[in-house]
Parts: structure tokens; C-alpha cells; sequence
């Protein structure tokens, strides 16, 4: 069982690195800014919509890692 557990928490955890990683930053926001605001009105809806999936795919993976974690830390 551990054995299952661990290993699920290392596809856990590289899943999340990845989609951290996969994640806009937060400073994106300030170059429309910069450059003006047709540019915000056509090219960031499509943005806005992957920006949601890693953001919901980032609490799903962050609630399961730490679940894993007391979980492993439990049966160890």
C-alpha cells in the first residue's frame, strides 16, 4: 500500500511542477496594458480559457498532493 501511495505521489507531484509551469504569469496582465487594449478584446479570450483549466487543474493536483503526502506519511 505505501508502495502504491509513494508512486502516486511522485505522478502527482510531477504533474503539478508541470502545470505550475505550463501557468501564465501573473505579470502577462500588465503588458496589455502596455500595448493596448485591442489586443486584450481579441487575443486574450482564448488565453482566459486554458488560464482557468491549469488554474482548476492546479487545485485538484495541489488537494490530491497533499492528501498523498499525510497519507504516505501515515502508513510509513
Amino acid at each position: 500500500m505505501q508502495a502504491f501511495l509513494t508512486v502516486l505521489l511522485v505522478i502527482v507531484s510531477i504533474l503539478l511542477i508541470a502545470v505550475v509551469l505550463l501557468q501564465s504569469g501573473r505579470s502577462a496582465g500588465l503588458s496589455g496594458a502596455i500595448s493596448g487594449g485591442a489586443e486584450q478584446l481579441v487575443g486574450k479570450q482564448k488565453a482566459r480559457g486554458i488560464d482557468a483549466v491549469f488554474q482548476k487543474a492546479t487545485v485538484v493536483l495541489a488537494t490530491l498532493f497533499i492528501v498523498l503526502a499525510v497519507l504516505v506519511a501515515y502508513f510509513s
